[in-house]
């Protein structure tokens, strides 16, 4: 596989998903509940791996997530996530999370992570991802 056949791969598996913030979902302080933006994003990062890879894929990590912005109840959140390397039998998805008011058009970043994922067959095995 060449390069740019990998580079259309990671282009395709992109993903997006939006949600909105409603009081069920968050803490004391009416923003969202930090377990559940990390569950939104592993989501993202697997289906978005799954996406690459066509392939079963498990998460064996979450390498880094920063929590740069709160976000409150009565927004809307964008998940998109995205390939940023291939390996031999695991790869990385990076998850960001935007914040859009939804009566205005502000937008900014809030969440920032990154999921390592392996290949696995049916015996639960690595095998590789391309």
């Amino acid at each position: 596989m060449t390069t740019v056949d990998i580079e259309e791969r990671i282009r395709l598996s992109e993903t997006r998903i939006f949600k909105a913030v409603f009081p069920s979902t968050t803490n004391h302080y009416d923003t969202l509940f930090g377990g559940t933006a990390m569950h939104l994003m592993d989501e993202v990062a697997f289906i978005a791996a799954t996406r690459f890879t066509r392939k079963r894929v498990v998460t064996v990590s979450s390498d880094r997530i920063d929590f740069n912005r709160p976000i409150p109840a009565g927004t809307i959140i964008e998940l998109v996530g995205h390939v940023i390397h291939v390996g031999n039998t695991s790869l990385k998805v990076l998850v960001e999370i935007f914040i859009e008011e939804m009566y205005s058009e502000i937008r900014e970043k809030a969440i920032t992570g990154t999921f390592t994922f392996v290949a696995i067959d049916e015996h639960k095995n690595p095998v590789k991802v391309l």
